[in-house]
């Protein structure tokens, strides 16, 4: 049995440690024990920092939705136009390989997990899947106004279809989907768009 140590390193390295625990088993199949052993803390230290399992969940799916809003607004900016950056987001989510494409999204599977539950988790997911939807809605209102989008479709049903899409998308490659049939689906999903 390993011994876990105080919370005098880094608390960021532990909580990151908790995020990929709870992305790589979800809420309820993360126990205690498995978050213990990947932050390599003492129970008293888990519950001195961060609380407890419920606390730590809802500062995990803080911390990732942050850290996500962050990098897509940077890939946003860096993008010459809403729809390039629209079409390189679904290329990147359908071109990944990886093991973390094999996890899908945190975001999306806690709030396919808790469902329609009443509590406080569940409202935390559905709350960050909105945030989403919120970023990409100003997404679709730029691409509106640069005309890559017709004005006659409703943005924030548009931001919905996108974030139902990577949604999608994310669970295709969790599925162990190909790349080229992800390709295919962004194709698809353009077209929708468009």
């Amino acid at each position: 049995m390993t011994i876990g140590r105080p919370l005098q390193h880094q608390p960021e390295a532990a909580l990151k440690a908790a995020i990929q625990t709870f992305w790589r088993y979800g809420y309820y199949h993360t126990s205690m024990r498995d978050l213990l052993d990947a932050m390599a803390l003492s129970r008293s230290s888990l519950y001195q920092a961060f609380g407890n399992k419920e606390a730590l969940f809802l500062l995990a799916l803080e911390n990732y939705r942050e850290e996500l809003l962050v990098n897509l607004a940077e890939q946003l900016k860096a993008s010459p136009d809403a729809w390039s950056f629209i079409e390189q987001l679904l290329t990147s989510a359908a071109d990944t390989q990886s093991e973390q494409a094999s996890l899908g999204c945190l975001l999306f599977n806690s709030a396919t997990e808790l469902g329609g539950e009443d509590s406080l988790p569940a409202q935390t997911a559905r709350d960050s899947v909105a945030s989403i939807t919120d970023f990409f809605r100003g997404v679709i209102e730029r691409a509106q106004r640069e005309g890559s989008i017709f004005e006659t479709r409703d943005p924030q049903s548009a931001a919905q279809f996108l974030t139902l899409s990577m949604s999608g998308l994310r669970l295709l490659m969790k599925s162990g989907a190909s790349k080229q049939e992800a390709q295919q689906m962004v194709g698809y999903i353009l077209r929708g768009l468009a």
